[in-house]
């Protein structure tokens, strides 16, 4: 193992599952897979022994299903950097994992880059929500959370611009092919506006947005 190794944990129920999912990240350079759990009670344990950079869990497990497991290794401080794997997109699991503490949200059915890409990228401390999920969560996020704005924060036109881009669905590359600003550039700003706002995901930055009035939904595109 490299010193720059990104050290991940798996958790599925599902030998075949884990033994694909373990297949593919061998091909991944500077990812060391440290260990896999069965259900959501190993995991917890393995990641209070093995302190990983990385979760990937699935939702629906025996014993103590994702939820449960990540609720319980946020709250203990065992990893902070927690991505579901999972093969359905329903509603309810995505705002309880929201909510437990994940920071990263794709389909079991993403190849290899976007696997990879996600890993990076909640490495960094920064949100990951494939395509399907980010779809969907404007519209998840206004129906579900109340979070009042704060009418002392002072946002620049451009972190307005990006929290209006979010909200409309956008992803990162996107936002920065749009702005014609790089993608670091873009994580940037995210980072700021969920500093100011005390938000944990990109459903804090669309709750913000949507009750302040940064944005405002409409029939059609703004």
């Amino acid at each position: 193992m490299e010193k720059t190794s990104i050290r991940v944990l798996i958790a599925d129920d599902h030998l075949l599952y884990r033994s694909g999912l373990r297949s593919l990240l061998s091909q991944l350079k500077n990812i060391y897979l440290l260990g896999e759990a069965i259900n959501g009670q190993e995991l917890v344990r393995k990641s209070a022994e093995l302190h990983p950079d990385i979760i990937l869990t699935d939702i629906g497990m025996p014993v103590m299903d994702g939820i449960q497991a990540t609720r319980e290794i946020c709250r203990r401080k065992l990893c902070d950097r927690i991505i579901v794997l999972t093969a359905f997109g329903k509603e309810e699991p995505i705002l309880q994992m929201l909510e437990a503490g994940a920071l990263g949200y794709i389909l079991k059915s993403a190849d290899t880059e976007e696997i990879s890409e996600a890993i990076e990228t909640v490495y960094r401390h920064k949100p990951y929500f494939c395509k399907e999920i980010t779809g969907r969560l404007t519209e998840i996020v206004s129906k579900n959370y109340q979070l009042p704005p704060n009418p002392d924060l002072n946002f620049t036109d451009r972190e307005k611009e990006i929290m209006k881009l979010i909200c409309r669905e956008y992803t990162s590359k996107e936002i920065a092919y749009t702005m014609q600003l790089s993608k670091r550039t873009v994580e940037g700003h995210r980072t700021r506006i969920m500093d100011k706002i005390g938000a944990k995901s990109i459903a804090g930055i669309i709750t913000y947005a949507m009750e302040s009035g940064v944005y405002k939904k409409r029939p059609h595109l703004q």
